[in-house]
């Protein structure tokens, strides 16, 4: 039987330039790409109703690239999925004083789980993305992840919490290769992406502006609260917590001789704790539900640690706390180190795992 590889196509450059090296590799190739239902803005498109058609659009937008890379495209409707899975967790994780990283969600719950059970209904038993990040299989058959070539556009970070299994059927064309090579590669073969945009932090955000957003979901309902200082002072007043993130100054509004920065969200009394700059610093915090790629470690490791995607590495030492958690204790102290986001550990290129900052 012939085998197929499904490439996940956005519409952008990346995905467009990732199935145009497949298929000149020879590789059969079908393309897909999902509804995530926020395909035109803020508010999701209603299930079945008459809003506009996100699978036209889509078809209408994407058809056309397929063609020009002779290769069949499927329209796939995950809107339900999607919404349970990323924004519902999007939500919740802001509700609860935290800030989310959905990406880190998507790839493993969607792209390479959902989508590849769609993909292998269609006959395709691999997934290649536009992702600059590298996949090599280690001399004990385990598949390791690694960086992608391109320091400024590497993005193994986002492909921390696959699973071996998912890692095993994943393919990413464009980890050797640096932005301004794939930008190279489309000019030369005439491929021109649906769309001119750079891929989003927060793809179902158009706005960027995370507080509208979350202002219009269902059943979440931003609560005015107090603004602190970390010596228990009331200096003003918030409405939301879900409008902060941890080493935030915008947005605060409180006069002082230094600014203020966001140093902790308090939900249970609905405060923001503000102070200086560095009281923003921390020497240590834990990593929850850990994700290992690499053998977990059996006693403590010293790593390179990023604790959000724009964040160079730093060197850490992390202390296993059981099998999915532990204490990292950074070489220097670390400025913003935010509950929710996703710290993500490292050997040299290779990343051994990542789990969620508590």
């Amino acid at each position: 039987m012939l085998s197929h590889t499904a490439i996940a196509m956005s519409g952008g450059i990346d995905s467009l330039v990732a199935a145009a090296i497949l298929k000149e590799q020879g590789q059969s190739l079908l393309a897909l790409h999902f509804l995530n239902g926020y395909e035109s803005g803020i508010s999701p498109l209603t299930l079945g109703g008459a809003e506009a058609n996100g699978e036209e659009q889509a078809r209408r937008a994407l058809q056309p690239l397929a063609d020009r890379l002779g290769i069949p495209l499927f329209i796939i409707d995950l809107r339900t999925e999607f919404q349970k899975q990323v924004v519902d967790y999007f939500v919740t994780t802001y509700g609860s004083g935290k800030t989310p990283n959905p990406c880190l969600v998507c790839n493993p719950t969607i792209k390479f789980d959902i989508l590849m059970i769609k993909a292998r209904e269609l006959g395709a038993d691999r997934m290649a993305t536009g992702h600059y990040a590298r996949i090599e299989m280690a001399e004990d058959g385990r598949r390791r992840l690694l960086r992608g070539v391109d320091p400024q556009k590497e993005q193994s970070y986002f492909l921390s919490r696959l699973t071996q299994r998912q890692l095993a059927v994943a393919l990413l064309p464009l980890g050797g290769m640096t932005k301004e090579q794939t930008r190279h590669f489309a000019r030369r073969r005439g491929l021109v992406p649906a769309t001119a945009q750079e891929s989003q932090d927060v793809c179902f955000i158009k706005s960027g502006n995370y507080g509208d957003f979350l202002a219009q979901q269902p059943r979440f309902v931003p609560q005015a609260g107090t603004i602190e200082d970390l010596r228990g002072r009331i200096i003003g007043h918030h409405q939301g917590l879900h409008g902060f993130t941890i080493g935030q100054r915008r947005g605060i509004n409180c006069p002082a001789a230094e600014p203020y920065y966001v140093v902790r969200l308090e939900p249970q009394r609905n405060c923001l704790i503000v102070g200086t700059k560095k009281d923003l610093l921390t020497s240590k915090c834990r990593v929850d539900q850990i994700n290992w790629i690499a053998p977990p470690p059996q006693g403590p490791l010293q790593v390179m640690t990023r604790v959000r995607y724009r964040h160079q590495a730093v060197p850490s030492r992390l202390i296993p706390l059981g099998a999915d958690r532990a204490e990292l204790l950074f070489e220097n102290p670390e400025a913003a180190v935010t509950p929710g986001q996703g710290a993500v550990f490292y050997a040299g290129e290779e990343v051994l795992g990542g789990g969620w900052i508590e």
